[in-house]
């Protein structure tokens, strides 16, 4: 059809994904190639089989669009498909061949736009980004995975186009959906084994392997990331699941905002996590977490920015008044506990120095521990209630550390704690909850321990 030529290792990905399984997953590290291959073998299968239907599934609509539909499809089809016409339709999100098959794109994120979509029966259904979307999504989509049609090659006698199911995405934990079902071959809910092992077939490419289609400085990028985020973008492998895991990675990705779009934010918060640092500047000192958050009108909570920063009082309050005034915001947060007032003096004496207004400043003291500050913005992360503005690879790292049996992290948080700052200034509700809910617990602890005879 073309010249195109797959990579060494996308061709021997192509012979799994041309094997007998119905349900296939490539997965690995970022810009590997995946994408574009299992696009490619969409196109593939909507050519062979006239008036089929495909469809090209994420989590949200505009991330499929944006990434998919309006760049890595059209890519395919230059480089792997030259002179295959494939006619848009815009208003309804899907194009369609000369043979009258179609290749829709859809989000899951959207009721009245998944229910279109799921009102129609495909020969292919992809799920882009896998680790993004929940496993009650993928259930329900898989379902439409019914239409029968017939592949008809030159030369060929016609038959049945075999159902397909593609996955793919950068592992994630292992304790996530896509592992358990693929790598291990049990029901993510169940956990009991798979009816038909054999339905589920799996295979891994990393950049290196799409090193003649990547630079190098993108390859350089990705090694000079943190070992865990190597681990995922560069070597492509599962991450040992942190116990009882309080912000799951999954979580964080599925409603990270990368698109724009962000709604009017009613408070900005500037939170602010000291050490026992010195009053010189220098590289020894230990990180300051300065962290910007904001509450949207629409309830959420945003990851703006992360100006955490090894150095003394001096730089660090410029830095943390610099991102109050920068994101116009209504307040800034700092814990007590290291050094009394300390904090309030530092970006004071810094606001007093750039000849601006006092801070709005407001003081906070760390009562409880690190995990049972965080433990109440565990399930707002869950709901979609907190979005990360982009990625914060360090802050992300130490939130993935939390757990109910404790922080498990081998440095101190402080990028972490500065968010939880934020977040508590941000849902003081959800905190109160919490107390009350300690103070109950503390409560019936005391009676049964002296029995009601004390």
């Amino acid at each position: 059809m073309s010249s195109f030529k797959l990579t060494d290792k996308q061709q021997a990905a192509q012979v799994v994904l041309a094997g007998p399984a119905t349900h296939l997953m490539l997965y690995g590290g970022s810009r590997s190639g995946k994408t574009f291959l299992l696009v490619r073998n969409v196109v593939m299968r909507a050519l062979k089989a006239p008036n089929s239907r495909h469809v090209i599934l994420r989590f949200r609509f505009n991330a499929v669009k944006a990434s998919v539909m309006l760049d890595t499809f059209p890519k395919v089809m230059r480089i792997a498909f030259p002179g295959v016409v494939a006619t848009p339709h815009a208003q309804d999100n899907y194009v369609s061949f000369e043979n009258g098959s179609e290749i829709w794109f859809g989000g899951l994120d959207d009721k009245d736009r998944t229910e279109k979509i799921l009102g129609m029966e495909f020969a292919t259904i992809y799920f882009n980004e896998s680790s993004q979307i929940p496993w009650g999504s993928v259930q329900i989509a898989v379902t439409r995975l019914a239409q029968k049609t017939e592949q008809q090659m030159e030369g060929r006698a016609s038959k049945p186009l075999k159902p397909r199911c593609y996955y793919d995405c950068n592992p994630p934990s292992k304790v996530h959906w896509s592992y358990r079902l693929f790598v291990l071959g049990v029901d993510p809910e169940t956990k009991e084994a798979v009816r038909s092992r054999a339905d589920y077939a799996f295979f891994q490419i990393n950049p290196q392997d799409n090193a003649e289609n990547i630079t190098g400085d993108y390859l350089q990028t990705l090694q000079n990331m943190s070992a865990r985020m190597q681990r995922r973008f560069l070597k492509g492998e599962f991450a040992d699941a942190t116990p009882n895991q309080l912000f799951p990675e999954e979580c964080i990705d599925r409603w990270r905002a990368l698109n724009g779009g962000l709604p009017d934010f009613v408070r900005v918060v500037v939170g602010v996590d000291p050490s026992g640092s010195g009053e010189i500047d220098n590289a020894d000192n230990d990180a300051i977490g300065i962290v910007v958050g904001a509450l949207g009108v629409d309830g959420n909570a945003y990851l703006l920015e992360d100006d955490t920063v090894k150095a003394g009082p001096a730089t660090w309050g410029r830095i943390a008044v610099g991102a109050l005034d920068r994101h116009e915001g209504d307040a800034l947060v700092g814990e007590i506990n290291y050094g009394g007032a300390m904090v309030e003096h530092t970006v004071q004496v810094a606001r007093k120095e750039a000849g601006g207004r006092k801070v709005p400043y407001k003081s906070v003291t760390a009562t409880r521990g690190k995990v049972v500050r965080a433990e109440p913005f565990s399930a707002l992360y869950e709901q979609g209630k907190i979005r990360h503005v982009g990625y914060f690879t360090e802050l992300e790292e130490e939130l993935a550390a939390f757990s109910t049996v404790g922080y498990v992290g081998e440095n101190s948080p402080n990028r972490a704690d500065a968010w939880i700052w934020v977040l508590t200034e941000l849902f003081p509700g959800m905190v109160k909850q919490s107390v009350k809910k300690a103070e109950k617990k503390t409560h019936r602890a005391r009676v049964g321990a002296a029995g009601w005879m004390a």
